[in-house]
């Protein structure tokens, strides 16, 4: 517990941890239970649904089964983080396997290091060398990116670019855990692949490039302003009061900053914490607030939203 909390805020969050929802984490298997049965339910009647319908129902259930990973990598529904890695390690995502999502993840969650190029593994942010060092098409690439709609054109490329340059380097230099996670990876990627290619009405490159990109391009508008460079820690990230079908596809993640404070909060526990004491939230970000993602899209569609170098390095 963060030792900014006093006594009955402390005990506000220990009630909500001794309810038996919390205790049984029931909506959270449920919702693992779900999506397995969605994805394999949509897959298998593609031929009855058609090549549309399906594409619209898979790729918000992609999206929602990223932020059911990010749920699991925070110890829910179990605290076995073997079982979770098992639970979460389906690649209906395809890029990003779950051991690389979780270890980089975990590093994000040092608060004092939030934003540093370089330290912070989701940084969006440049150092002074890295933007001097970048061609003007690069430069011009990282503006558009600080756009909602260029998040969401190119947020997902650039994304991948990024992760094929980083892992091929670990690869080259014989990382034995690099080539043990990405054969294992690569191995159940490739068996629901066939499983798409032999039961299904989806192409596999349609899966790959219309569904999976396009879903991992929703979850980049999730990330595109949840941290903003502050000197205070506490005040870099944002308090995103969305609509409720944002809430459900990103399980709550908009509340980043009781995110941030309650890591092992769980997903359906965030607004209870966060409306309880809403007044005290707002202050400790520092008035970071976001009136839901329709005011990001209003004022940031086409305007960068700030640099992309970071002003402290």
């Amino acid at each position: 517990m963060p030792h900014y909390f006093d006594t009955a805020h402390r005990e506000e969050i220990e009630t909500l941890r001794r309810r038996l929802t919390a205790r049984t984490e029931w909506p959270t298997w449920l919702l693992l239970v779900g999506v397995y049965v969605g994805w394999f339910s949509i897959v298998l009647n593609s031929a009855w649904l058609g090549i549309g319908w399906s594409t619209v129902l898979l790729i918000p259930l992609v999206v929602l089964w990223l932020s059911v990973q990010h749920e699991l990598l925070h110890g829910h529904p179990t605290r076995w983080t073997t079982l979770n890695k098992i639970l979460g390690y389906a690649p209906f995502a395809v890029w990003y396997p779950y051991t690389l999502y979780r270890d980089s993840h975990l590093l994000h969650h040092r608060d004092e290091d939030l934003t540093l190029p370089g330290i912070d593994p989701e940084s969006r942010y440049l150092s002074a060398e890295q933007w001097q060092g970048s061609s003007l098409f690069e430069q011009g690439l990282h503006w558009l990116n600080k756009t909602v709609l260029g998040r969401f054109l190119i947020g997902a490329p650039l994304a991948l670019v990024g992760l094929a340059r980083e892992e091929l380097r670990r690869l080259k230099s014989a990382d034995r855990q690099a080539w043990l996670m990405w054969l294992s990876h690569g191995a159940l990627t490739v068996l629901m692949l066939f499983v798409i290619a032999r039961h299904s009405v989806l192409p596999v490159w349609h899966y790959l490039l219309l569904i999976s990109v396009p879903a991992l391009s929703i979850a980049m508008i999730r990330s595109y302003y949840e941290h903003r460079p502050h000197a205070q820690p506490e005040q870099r990230t944002v308090l995103n009061e969305a609509a409720w079908p944002w809430c459900w596809l990103f399980l709550n993640l908009n509340l980043h900053l009781v995110h941030h404070d309650l890591p092992s909060l769980p997903w359906y526990d965030l607004p209870r914490a966060y409306h309880a004491r809403r007044e005290q939230w707002l202050a400790r970000s520092g008035g970071f607030l976001v009136q839901g993602y329709g005011q990001l899209w209003f004022e940031n569609g086409v305007r960068a939203i700030d640099s992309p170098k970071h002003p402290f390095l």
